[in-house]
């Protein structure tokens, strides 16, 4: 088979691997989506050596149960069941890969797709724990999606307990921030959304946002308290990691606001009184989701009957894996899968 490697300074290539034998305890799922994610785009970027640029990439996997391995019962993986990927692997015995969170495992982890092969292939060889089943009403390409960028918003969204009590300022509008949007809006808030980009922008309106916001035009802080009548939004998410944004996320919070921080990288400095404490705000630092989470966004997706699918902009097959991610790193697209027949 062939499969993606990130080689660095914005190259990468498609290279041959041998077709993965699933071994005690594993799976090969054959892949049918595979995401791409912003945060691929630090590795695609990398200067100098990084030996994670050997491994297939793509970490939001999602296909069919092609070969199991001993020991996996037919009966949790049955060869052609629908599955989704938690892209994390840990020693599986500490409390916490035991909770579903094995990316927080204290013996180190895989990540699929950066220091293990990942999606970008024609099959994938993984734990048979790692597999979560993706529902009859949604596509691979939704599956995908879950599989890192919604699913982590789903999560973040959780943790500052989103409702329709909440306006909600979403922080970037990338894969994460677009899903925020979309989901916020949901579970019944009033949604406001926030990025440097006309085109994203323009489809999280369509996505359910009531405002927009053009950081690079407007002074956001100013504009989301003029949106609130002065008070500030009662919940705020960074999607971005950059320290500008993560501040304006803060700052835009009203008295007793609660902030989800996802996008990962950086440092960032507040004045802690003036900004923290004299406002009561409580902070969530939330990265990705566990397995269950994974399988709970999915749920919430089917039942709520969010329209997931318009997230997806751009499809490319394997073969156009080039093309597709220098589109992909100018950020003025939605989602964007690569697609296996």
């Amino acid at each position: 088979m062939r499969g993606v490697v990130f080689l660095g300074d914005r190259e990468l290539a498609l290279k041959d691997f041998p077709d993965p034998t699933p071994g005690s305890g594993e799976v090969v799922v054959a892949m049918k989506a595979s995401g791409m994610c912003g945060s691929d785009l630090k590795h695609d970027r990398a200067v100098g050596s990084d030996p994670r640029r050997h491994v297939i990439a793509g970490h939001e996997p999602c296909g069919v149960v092609a070969a199991v391995g001993a020991g996996v019962s037919a009966d949790f993986a049955p060869v052609g069941a629908r599955v989704m990927v938690h892209h994390y692997k840990g020693c599986g015995r500490c409390k916490h890969c035991r909770v579903g969170w094995s990316q927080l495992c204290r013996d180190g982890m895989t990540v699929y797709g950066i220091t293990g092969d990942g999606g970008h292939a024609h099959f994938m060889r993984v734990p048979a724990s790692t597999l979560v089943p993706l529902p009859d009403a949604l596509s691979f390409e939704e599956g995908a999606a879950i599989s890192c960028g919604t699913g982590t918003a789903y999560a973040a969204l959780s943790r500052i307990d989103v409702s329709g009590r909440d306006t909600l300022a979403v922080f970037g509008q990338g894969a994460v921030g677009l899903s925020a949007t979309m989901l916020g809006r949901a579970m019944g808030a009033r949604v406001i959304a926030v990025d440097v980009s006309a085109e994203r922008l323009e489809l999280a309106k369509r996505l359910g946002a009531e405002a927009i916001i053009n950081s690079s035009e407007t002074d956001p802080v100013a504009a989301i308290h003029d949106l609130t009548n002065g008070e500030g939004a009662t919940t705020t998410m960074d999607c971005t990691g950059v320290s500008d944004a993560r501040v304006a996320a803060v700052r835009s919070a009203g008295t007793w606001g609660r902030v989800a921080f996802v996008g990962e990288g950086g440092t960032t400095a507040f004045d802690v009184s003036q900004h923290l404490l004299r406002r009561q705000l409580t902070i969530h630092a939330s990265w990705t989701f566990s397995v269950t989470g994974q399988a709970e966004c999915a749920r919430f997706i089917v039942d709520r009957k969010v329209p997931l699918k318009n997230l997806v902009t751009h499809r490319f097959n394997l073969n156009e894996a080039e093309a597709a991610y220098r589109l992909f790193d100018t950020q003025t697209t939605g989602k964007a899968v690569l697609v296996f027949c």
